[in-house]
């Protein structure tokens, strides 16, 4: 059909180089200033990656590696600094199918039904037009010769009901800033990119519900709604590229997942358009609505395999106005399960974000900015750190349920049975300034092992005590095989939802005896443990020969018949 795969993607934002002055040692806070009130409103710049990816008639693809300068501004990662993580392009092992080859009369059918500004192809902006078809690690790239740029749903309907009939494939296309391959062409599929519409459509500041265009970038749209005294109930490293369509496509998770749950939970309708053209309109703006199927839920995380969502309507949250950031050391991974236990139960609503880090991670990223000010907060070297994010609405309450977490994190629950400190030192951000260099700190890591050398990047999800166990794993069998000095790993991630990110760093760069060294043994553990191989990144073209690791056959079955139904 027209679609050998439909994906959305998102992107990458630009990292700040971030002085950090002194941070509050917590012992101080804890000991000698408990009623200290440290009041901090950060506007922190989030860092951390986002994808996703796409499914074929016959199944999920695979795709390819490949050199970028496109959009490699994310977190800090300059265009050079990609460059220099380059490798040569690697076909892709997926079959092309029997689609039709784009002719010159199919350009002229988009010219005229799009307009100059809404095609890019074959003729023009050659360095344009590699931007849509690399991925920003530079490890993808397709060959596509048109890209379409519609501004309405008309459009993107008229663009796939020609495609269906001319039986042309397509990829939709956001902010291309995915980790798994999806957000590019496999072959030479039209890119379809939903840049151009990028408005929100109407906001209602009594319900926090809003209608936006899925083309609008996730950065733009929170900044609107803090004019309004609201937020999007999501935060990604990629917030300055990624598209809200391409979120909600991927079921997108980040940063604030623990406080406001996935985003599949916040959209309320979607409106999204089918391979053959047709508009499927389930726009509803209603939070209870139990009339058949939840039709939305359909396309929220198919990483647009089954259509394009053009528009959506979403549940957005009161932005808070009083948020605090602290960063602790701990001993062994056993103490970060404690420090996080003791969070949800002492910090309670107003907890927004527990991360976790281990000292390798953290070295990556202290290599990367020296010189630039950042530098670990702590005195001493710890195994592993947790950052602790609360917001809220009143001050002195968010404070004194703070303090109270410091004095047991600090001196132990004398009350509980759990007896002794869960962390061994700690700070708290006084500023913005030292709350943005903190979280720099953890959203850093996957950028100063890209620029180390060749990254393998995995995104797993785990039972919480089995979490760093295959960090551990993974290096003992990096070094049972004598790679333990040319590969580091290193593991870091979001404790709220038990989502792993293991980063293996070849620092002579690519090589593929570690590849096969890590998959699909990787794989295989985490789905022995009942963990997931993909915990938000998705499946795109990096996972469909592992995804019965995670799925029944029944499953992917069912899976299978629904997308050739819709195409």
């Amino acid at each position: 059909q027209a679609f050998s795969k439909l994906t959305f993607f998102s992107a990458l934002l630009a990292g700040t180089s971030l002085q950090q002055a002194p941070c509050t040692p917590m012992r101080s806070v804890v000991m000698a200033q408990r009623l200290l009130r440290l009041s901090l409103r950060p506007n922190r710049v989030p860092l951390q990656p986002h994808r996703l990816t796409s499914m074929s008639p016959a199944g999920w693809e695979g795709v390819l590696p490949v050199a970028t300068g496109l959009f490699c501004r994310r977190r800090g990662l300059s265009a050079d600094a990609a460059a220099s993580t380059s490798v040569p392009a690697t076909a892709s092992t997926a079959l092309r199918g029997d689609y039709s080859a784009l002719q010159p009369s199919d350009v002229k059918f988009f010219r005229d039904l799009l307009g100059d500004a809404g095609v890019l192809a074959d003729g023009g902006d050659e360095d344009e037009l590699r931007k849509y078809n690399r991925d920003w690690m530079g490890k993808w790239e397709g060959r596509s010769r048109c890209v379409l740029k519609p501004a309405s749903t008309d459009e993107v309907a008229s663009v796939l009901k020609y495609a269906n009939e001319r039986g042309l494939a397509v990829v939709p296309q956001g902010g291309n800033t995915g980790l798994v391959g999806g957000s590019v062409p496999v072959h030479d599929e039209l890119v379809l990119s939903l840049l151009r519409m990028n408005r929100v459509e109407h906001f209602d500041a009594r319900s926090g519900i809003v209608t936006v265009q899925g083309g609008m970038v996730l950065e733009q749209l929170d900044n609107y709604l803090a004019e309004q005294g609201y937020m999007v109930p999501l935060d990604l490293g990629a917030k300055g590229t990624c598209t809200i369509g391409g979120n909600a496509a991927t079921n997108a998770g980040g940063l604030r997942y623990l406080r406001y749950g996935s985003l599949r939970g916040n959209i309320l309708g979607i409106e999204a358009v089918l391979a053959d053209g047709s508009v499927v309109d389930s726009l509803s703006a209603l939070r209870k609505d139990n009339t058949g199927y939840g039709l939305p839920q359909l396309f929220i995380g198919s990483e647009g395999t089954l259509g394009v969502i053009t528009r959506l309507t979403l549940l957005v949250p009161p932005r808070p106005t009083s948020v605090n950031v602290a960063f602790f050391g701990c001993k062994d991974f056993e103490h970060v399960q404690r420090t996080f236990a003791l969070a949800r139960r002492k910090l309670g609503e107003v907890l927004s974000a527990v991360e976790f880090a281990d000292r390798p991670a953290v070295e990556f990223v202290l290599q990367r900015e020296a010189g630039t000010g950042i530098r670990d907060p702590l005195e001493a070297a710890h195994n592993f750190y947790v950052l602790i994010e609360t917001s809220g609405s009143d001050e002195d309450h968010d404070m004194e349920k703070l303090h109270r977490f410091l004095e047991a994190a600090m001196e132990g629950e004398q009350d509980s049975g759990q007896g002794g400190p869960v962390v061994d030192d700690g700070v708290v951000a006084q500023d913005t300034v030292q709350a943005r260099a903190i979280w720099r700190l953890r959203e850093g890591i996957s950028d100063a092992m890209t620029v180390a050398g060749y990254v393998y990047k995995y995104d797993v999800s785990l039972p919480l005590p089995r979490m760093y166990e295959l960090v551990e794993a993974t290096r003992e069998r990096l070094e049972a095989q004598g790679l333990s000095a040319t590969a580091k790993a290193a593991g870091y991630g979001h404790l709220g939802d038990a989502n792993l990110h293991l980063n293996v760093t070849s620092l002579t760069g690519r090589d593929d005896r570690l590849l096969g060294l890590l998959e699909p043994w990787l794989f295989e553990w985490v789905a022995a443990a009942k963990g997931s191989i993909s915990a938000e990144h998705g499946v795109g073209q990096c996972k469909p020969e592992y995804l019965h690791l995670s799925k029944a056959d029944s499953a992917v079955v069912l899976m299978k018949q629904l997308k050739g139904m819709l195409d």
